[in-house]
């Protein structure tokens, strides 16, 4: 490191993506300079420590996207980096499950994006899905996933924080971005999560995109009932990029239920009218009513669905449709987190995949929705090829 004031990169946010960005560039030079800044006083603070930790195997997505692109290889780096820094990675597995024809019809479709991504899966019929998990709810066939995993997010990030520091990548927290700092930087990364696009902009990009945030309410089972050792999910309506409440297994054994995707009306929409802003409400509520109005991508029933699972009995009793008896199980709240979602303000629709800008001397990471965790460090590789590239 040259100094604590001039370095070759700052990485704008020290969620998932900043931090493997910045392990990246680590792999490819030592030498480089690295600065990593945030607004909070941590690593992890909002999406990436806020997410359901689940590993995806990459059966859901288009193969012509970049999640599809990363997802299966992202799996794979992940399990890689927690095996060798003694994270914890829980083989949980997955059962997609239907509940009428319409369901299956969808299954079929997923599994045939299964196939184009390379990605192991298996259709099965009822009794078989009840081989696997005995209180397992399906109407004739279910798909199963024997890839899927979790991880606890909060300790990735802290480990990879450590791994970083090590590496001699500087942390500077509870610094929000401005373009004029204290320090000089040869490169900027932007990878700020839920402000990325007002960072973005700051740089004559992404004009027509704005962030619409979706609330992810979850529960967790806090009596010790275990009505199910496999995550189960939904058959997911392939039109939202959104996959319906589902169990989640962590890798200590708890039992969360959710996320839902409900609208909210500021980007850390998270509790009450805290960290409340009356600019993005005003913005965001626009977006709303006009998506109302016209029912764009049919947004009115996406949102009247999920605006319901505020209210906590709504979200137990979806997500135990999935399973014949719930065995008594509790559930108490967790903390939420927020889906930075991009909406385009030009064509009125959700962006449905990761977006990468980039200006003179800078890179831009836009719309880090699910499954980014689990593509981070195969998505930091393509990132850093387009960073190398711009910046020589």
């Amino acid at each position: 490191m040259k100094t604590k004031t001039e370095f070759d990169y700052l990485i704008v946010g020290a969620g998932i993506i900043g931090l493997t960005i910045a392990y990246e560039l680590t792999e490819r030079n030592p030498n480089y300079s690295i600065c990593i800044i945030d607004k909070e006083n941590d690593v992890a603070q909002h999406t990436s420590g806020r997410n359901s930790g689940i590993l995806h195997a990459g059966f859901y997505y288009s193969s012509d996207t970049k999640k599809a692109m990363h997802c299966l290889n992202g799996n794979a780096l992940m399990k890689k980096f927690c095996l060798e820094n003694d994270v914890e990675v829980k083989s949980t597995k997955k059962l997609v499950v239907t509940k009428n024809e319409k369901d299956i019809e969808q299954l079929y479709e997923i599994k045939r994006r299964a196939d184009a991504n390379n990605v192991e899966t298996k259709l099965i019929s009822k009794e078989e899905a009840e081989k696997i998990e005995p209180n397992v709810n399906t109407y004739k066939k279910a798909l199963y996933s024997p890839n899927t995993a979790s991880v606890d997010p909060e300790e990735v990030c802290f480990k990879l924080k450590e791994f970083l520091k090590e590496k001699k990548v500087y942390f500077v927290f509870n610094c929000p971005f401005k373009k004029e700092l204290e320090f000089k930087y040869k490169y900027l990364i932007n990878a700020a999560g839920l402000y990325a696009d007002k960072i973005a902009q700051n740089y004559g990009l992404a004009k027509q995109y704005t962030l619409l945030p979706f609330k992810g309410v979850y529960m967790r089972i806090s009596n010790n009932k275990v009505p199910t050792k496999i995550n189960i999910y939904p058959v997911p309506d392939l039109k939202f990029p959104f996959l319906g409440v589902h169990y989640i297994i962590t890798p200590n054994e708890d039992i969360k239920i959710g996320p839902s995707a409900s609208p909210a009306f500021w980007r850390e929409n998270y509790s009450g009218f805290s960290n409340f802003n009356l600019k993005e409400f005003l913005e965001i509520i626009g977006i709303n009513i006009k998506l109302f109005i016209t029912n764009s991508f049919n947004y009115r029933n996406l949102a009247m669905r999920e605006i319901k699972y505020y209210w906590s009995k709504n979200l137990i009793s979806e997500v135990e449709k999935l399973i014949k008896n719930p065995y008594g199980a509790k559930y108490k709240k967790k903390r939420p987190g927020i889906r930075a979602q991009l909406y385009n303000k030009e064509t009125n629709k959700l962006v449905d995949d990761f977006i990468i800008k980039h200006s003179a001397n800078s890179t831009h990471v836009l719309n880090i929705i699910s499954p980014g965790f689990t593509c981070s460090f195969s998505l930091a590789k393509e990132i850093v090829d387009e960073v190398l590239v711009n910046n020589s």
